[in-house]
């Protein structure tokens, strides 16, 4: 039975209809236990409490003739056997303590057609983020977006017409965070691959991360301050908010090293020299007041600084942290790149076991506040997700996030791995501002590109950094 036919869905100048079969909900293959589960202080904050989607692209195998949806369904049922938490529902207690009912109930998952191929959507320039036909490739049934009492993961199987598909998902972001997400899919994977068990097994120890008698705040965790929220752009007010997503191949990466001390190149990753250079260069598009404050908040993972004892790899609960770089508009702009990326990597290596231990008892004694997002640039690395790989078609065309940013925070961007240009494999990061400031944006990173070319003996690429603009 065909729940309805939407209105057409549009991506720059596609156009297509997807078709959608009733909501249903896929319970754990065997029965699982119940009871209340507690989550961590860090998962239950409240910059967390929300849902967060991804969205992977696959290619049609002509050598199976396997239904996508059939084969994800069947994973999904099978996973939740050992991550059967995901079939309960969240429950608030005191001190908006949240806990999970394992009720069993399971989640949400839609069937779904599309009259698209996926060279279309390659000719036309849509597989990147933020993709405005989503809301057809992961359908917003009602009431399953709300933090308490409802689904924790909504999924949708859209198949296309040349035989490829897309999956997309949709997490409690307080049950999980990336790298949660990505072991549960990974396991989906090995049951369509014909396991009979994770080869990563889950485990819950939310406790790791939870405190019973809170201690002192021993670090400083600026993420947190409170702060009013004051506008960074001068004279932008009432000045339409854009998107457009940036590719950064080898060539652009080469580019922002140049502008970089050899040694200081050497000891840092890509994602370190590219979010700061884009910190640096949004900065200067915004035009905030030169002594307004501007925030960097480094996603980092915080895994391997869990070792007494080591956190166990199939944890699959929260756990990183939002560490703040700050410094004053003014020498955000007018020093080198490098006093920023050297800001970076400070945030970065401020994330110690310690700084795990402290940020919990800070969760505890404030009432799980959210992040400070006043002048702040958000970035995370979701690379990950491109290795989402069923088996039987291949790794994601795309893999990665779905939405330009962090819920209702424009100041925040997502590094998805991708193919452009030729094969290329590069970096594209989504970035959203007032549409005078995305102009100026553009023409930064244009004559940044242009003048180390053209200073490396190089001729400019005829190809367009800029991917969208929607």
């Amino acid at each position: 039975m065909e729940l309805q036919i939407p209105s057409p869905a549009m991506s720059g100048s596609l156009t297509f209809k997807v078709r959608r079969q009733k909501p249903e909900l896929v319970s754990p293959a065997k029965p699982t236990p119940r009871g209340f589960k507690l989550l961590s202080d860090i998962d239950d904050q409240e910059g967390l409490r929300f849902h967060i989607p991804t969205i992977f692209f696959y290619r049609h195998n002509p050598k199976t003739y396997s239904d996508p949806v059939a084969v994800i369904r069947r994973a999904l049922a099978e996973t939740l056997v050992y991550y059967y938490p995901f079939a309960g529902r969240l429950r608030e207690g005191p001190n908006r303590k949240l806990a999970v009912d394992c009720t069993g109930e399971g989640v949400l998952f839609i069937e779904a057609d599309a009259d698209v191929t996926l060279v279309e959507f390659e000719e036309k320039d849509a597989l990147k983020p933020p993709f405005p036909c989503f809301e057809e490739l992961l359908f917003d049934v009602e009431g399953s977006s709300e933090v308490l009492n409802a689904p924790l993961m909504l999924m949708q199987v859209t198949r296309l017409k040349c035989g490829g598909f897309i999956f997309a998902v949709r997490i409690n972001h307080a049950m999980s965070d990336a790298a949660g997400l990505a072991l549960f899919l990974k396991t989906m994977c090995d049951f369509a691959r014909g396991y009979q068990a994770p080869t990563v097994a889950p485990v819950w120890e939310r406790h790791r991360l939870s405190t019973r008698v809170p201690l002192p705040v021993s670090h400083a965790h600026r993420e947190y301050d409170e702060m009013p929220v004051i506008g960074v752009e001068n004279g932008g007010k009432g000045d339409n908010l854009v998107v457009r997503s940036f590719f950064f191949g080898q060539r652009e990466m080469s580019a922002i090293r140049r502008l970089l001390p050899l040694n200081l190149v050497n000891s840092s990753t890509d994602i370190e020299t590219l979010t700061s250079f884009l910190w640096r260069y949004r900065t200067i598009a915004l035009r905030p007041d030169p002594n307004k404050e501007m925030r960097l908040i480094f996603i980092v993972n915080a895994r391997s600084k869990l070792k007494t004892p080591p956190l166990s790899p199939g944890y699959y609960g929260n756990a990183f942290a939002f560490p703040v770089a700050i410094v004053t508009a003014k020498d955000l702009t007018e020093k080198p790149l490098e006093f920023a990326l050297r800001l970076a990597k400070e945030a970065k290596s401020s994330v110690t076991e310690g700084y795990m231990r402290s940020l919990v008892n800070l969760m505890v004694k404030k009432g799980r506040p959210s992040f400070s997002s006043d002048g702040a640039f958000l970035v995370s690395d979701v690379r990950i997700f491109s290795a989402i790989d069923f088996g039987i078609w291949g790794k994601p065309v795309y893999g990665g996030i779905g939405t330009a940013g962090v819920a209702d925070f424009p100041g925040s961007s997502f590094c998805v791995s991708a193919e452009k240009r030729n094969g290329e494999t590069g970096i594209i990061v989504p970035i959203c501002l007032p549409e005078k400031a995305m102009q100026r944006f553009v023409k930064e990173l244009e004559g940044v590109f242009s003048s180390q070319l053209a200073s490396n003996g190089g001729v400019k690429s005829p190809d367009k950094l800029i991917l969208s603009s929607l």
